[in-house]
């Protein structure tokens, strides 16, 4: 199939504006969108995840139930506590395994723990009460960090973000032409 010469011609002047050192930094910031923009086909990887998850998660709410009713029976009625020994030793057997699954569980969980801790920290009198709303603070503080961590200390973040983050902020920084910069990420080999 032949190229119309007006295509041809937009191609190579598109091309030739994408070289140009000049404009690689606006160029970066719109292919950054573009790569944060973009949704990888990961069906399988997704649906493997989300059964293991929901497994695991049956089965510790089963272990946690469980844990709690024998406590009770065994000591007469229900304390604070026997939450939470049912739920560390339900956490050991099924989140325990050091893998990807359990670490964002676990991640998802550590931060929202630190959030209900910091609002029963208040709601006990142990921090005062903030006079103005925290959250952008927070937000504007967790980015810094992660970003300062990512351009860094790489090493030290979890692979699966430090894989999203090279693909959002690095991978960005590089093209050859419009079909690296708009349509895929990298360049496709050579035939």
């Amino acid at each position: 199939m032949a190229v119309a010469p007006q295509l041809r011609a937009l191609l190579h002047a598109v091309n030739a504006l994408l070289r140009k050192r000049r404009y690689h930094a606006a160029l970066a910031m719109l292919k950054g969108f573009r790569n944060g923009a973009v949704l990888q086909e990961k069906l399988r990887a997704i649906l493997q995840a989300t059964y293991t998850h929901s497994r695991n998660l049956a089965c510790f709410v089963f272990t946690y139930k469980g844990l709690c009713a024998l406590q009770a029976h065994v000591q007469g009625e229900t304390y604070q506590v026997h939450s939470f020994l049912a739920a560390f030793v339900g956490g050991l057997l099924l989140f325990g395994g050091n893998n990807n699954i359990n670490s964002q569980i676990s991640m998802y969980l550590l931060s929202r723990v630190l959030f209900a801790l910091c609002r029963l920290g208040v709601e006990e009198g142990y921090i005062p009460k903030p006079r103005w709303d925290p959250f952008p603070l927070f937000t504007g503080l967790v980015w810094g960090l992660v970003l300062w961590l990512f351009e860094y200390h790489r090493p030290t973040l979890q692979p699966s973000l430090q894989s999203s983050m090279t693909y959002l902020y690095q991978d960005s920084n590089v093209w050859h032409d419009i079909s690296d910069f708009l349509l895929y990420n990298k360049s496709l080999p050579s035939k």
